[in-house]
C-alpha cells in the first residue's frame, strides 16, 4: 500500500509517514378524507425523516436530516492571518459552557494538554470573557483542504492499495481550542476557508463532508457517521485522524499531530483525553449493518472510494442503507453512571480488530454493537490486532463528536468492564 500527496499545490511534508492499519408532481382532485389522509401520511414520512430533538446530545444542531445523511450546524467565523475561516463548536471541558451552547460535556478534553501543550491551540477573540462562538476568533493554524481525495480499493477492498488524504493540517493545527485567559478545552474544528464561494462537490476549499454551507443562516450541512454505542445505534460527526490512511476513510483531515494527545492505550489513565474506539478489518460485507460491520464494508458497500456530495447520490444512499463501517465507541454522554458518562471524549483512540480465522469460519464476524462485548470476544482471543497480537490500541486518534441516538438512548454498558478484562 502507498500513500501519495502528489496534487501540484500541495508542498512536500517529510513527516508523512506510510502506514498500514488500516411523483411527479402533478395537481389532482381527491376526496377530503384522501387529502387527510396523505397529510398524515406526509407527517409521519416528515418526522422518521428528521431525528428527533430529544434523541440529539449536540442540542444546537438545528437539522438532522436521516435520509440525507447530514446534520446542521451553526457556524462560526474566525480568521487566520487576515483569511476568514469557518469553524463548529461540538464539545467543551466545562459543564455549564457545554449546556450554555448546546454541545457535549467532555471533562476529558481539560486533560488534552497533558504532556502535550500543542495539542490545543491558544486562541484570542474579540469579546473576552464571553464563550468560543462570540465575536471573531484569531487561530494560530488551519487545514489545507486543497488536496484531492483519493482512495484505490485492494481486490479485497481493504486495505486500499493506495490513498491520498483531502486535507492536511501541519503541526500548528489543533481542532481543540482554549481561549486566552480561560482553562475550558472547547471542540472548534474548522470547516471551511476563505470568503467563498464555497466548494461542497469537490471540496477544494471545504472539509470532505461539507455538504452544504449557508452563510446567510450561519450554518453548515456535514455527512455524519452511523455507529453504535453501548449496544444502540448512534450517530456521530468526524473532523480529523491523525493517520493517512484513517483520514481518508473517515473523509476527514490528516492532522498527525492529534497522535501526540494523552495517552496511547491509556483511556482509563488518570489525566487521558482519550476513549476508545473499535472497528474492525474483516467483518462481514453487505448493504446493511448489522450484520456487516468494518473497514471492508465500509470501502465496499459504502462507497468510500467516491466524493461525498449532494449531487452523488450513490454515495448518500449506500450510507443510509447502512454503509458506514458502524465503528462502536466506548462510553456515551447519556450512560446512566456519571462515572461513564463522563469518560466520553471526542477524542477517540482507535482499536483496529481482526476477527480469528475460526470465527469468520463460522460466521461469527457478525456487527458488535458494545465496546465491553469486544474486549469479552478479545479476551477469549476472537479477536485480535492485526498480526494475531492481543487487541489493543492502534496509536490512531480520530475526532469524532457524538451526534445523537437513532434508537433507545445509550443507558449501560451491555457487559460489565470487569468481566472483559483480557
Amino acid at each position: 500500500m502507498s500513500y501519495i500527496i502528489g496534487e501540484q499545490t500541495v508542498r512536500p511534508r517529510n513527516h508523512l509517514t506510510r502506514l498500514f492499519v488500516v411523483g411527479a408532481a402533478a395537481l389532482v382532485l381527491i376526496f377530503p378524507a384522501t387529502m387527510r389522509g396523505h397529510a398524515q401520511a406526509g407527517g409521519a414520512a416528515l418526522a422518521s425523516r428528521f431525528l428527533p430533538a430529544n434523541k440529539l446530545t449536540i442540542t444546537s444542531a438545528t437539522r438532522v436530516d436521516l435520509d440525507r445523511g447530514s446534520a446542521t450546524l451553526p457556524l462560526h467565523t474566525g480568521m487566520y492571518h487576515g483569511m476568514p475561516v469557518w469553524y463548529v463548536i461540538t464539545d467543551a471541558s466545562d459543564q455549564g459552557v457545554a449546556r450554555r451552547l448546546g454541545v457535549n460535556f467532555a471533562p476529558k478534553l481539560a486533560n488534552v494538554t497533558n504532556g502535550c501543550p500543542g495539542c490545543a491551540q491558544q486562541v484570542s477573540s474579540t469579546m473576552q470573557g464571553m464563550p468560543l462562538g462570540h465575536g471573531t476568533v484569531e487561530f494560530r493554524g488551519v487545514p489545507d483542504f486543497s488536496p484531492t481525495r483519493m482512495l484505490k480499493p485492494s481486490m479485497t477492498g481493504f486495505p486500499p492499495v493506495a490513498v491520498q488524504p483531502g486535507a492536511v493540517a501541519g503541526m500548528g493545527y489543533s481542532p481543540f481550542v482554549r481561549l486566552n485567559g480561560s482553562p475550558v478545552v472547547y471542540n472548534a474544528p474548522i470547516v471551511a476557508v476563505g470568503g467563498g464561494p464555497f466548494d461542497v462537490m469537490g471540496h477544494t476549499n471545504t472539509q470532505d463532508r461539507v455538504l452544504g454551507i449557508d452563510l446567510g443562516a450561519m450554518t453548515v450541512d456535514l455527512l455524519f457517521v452511523r455507529a453504535f454505542g453501548d449496544g444502540q445505534p448512534i450517530l456521530y460527526l468526524t473532523f480529523e485522524a491523525s493517520e493517512p490512511l484513517t483520514a481518508v476513510i473517515e473523509r476527514s483531515t490528516f492532522a498527525p499531530g492529534l497522535g501526540l494527545a494523552p495517552f496511547a492505550g491509556g483511556s482509563d489513565r488518570p489525566g487521558a483525553a482519550r476513549a476508545a474506539i473499535f472497528t474492525f478489518a474483516n467483518g462481514k460485507t453487505g448493504p446493511s449493518s448489522p450484520p456487516a460491520q468494518g473497514l471492508t464494508h465500509v470501502i465496499v458497500d459504502g462507497a468510500n472510494a467516491q466524493e461525498a456530495n449532494l449531487g452523488n447520490k450513490a454515495v448518500l444512499d449506500a450510507l443510509r442503507r447502512g454503509g458506514d463501517a458502524h465503528n462502536v465507541i466506548d462510553n456515551f454522554p447519556t450512560l446512566r453512571d456519571p462515572n461513564l458518562a463522563h469518560k466520553y471524549s471526542p477524542l477517540w483512540d482507535l482499536h483496529i480488530g481482526v476477527w480469528s480465522k475460526s470465527a469468520v469460519a463460522q460466521g461469527l464476524n457478525v456487527a458488535q454493537t458494545d465496546a465491553n462485548v469486544i474486549r469479552i470476544l478479545a479476551a477469549k482471543d476472537m479477536v485480535t490486532s492485526p498480526g494475531g497480537v492481543p487487541l489493543s490500541a492502534a496509536g490512531i486518534v480520530i475526532n469524532c463528536p457524538v451526534l445523537g441516538f437513532t434508537g433507545q438512548r445509550p443507558v449501560a454498558p451491555q457487559a460489565p468492564m470487569t468481566a472483559a478484562a483480557p
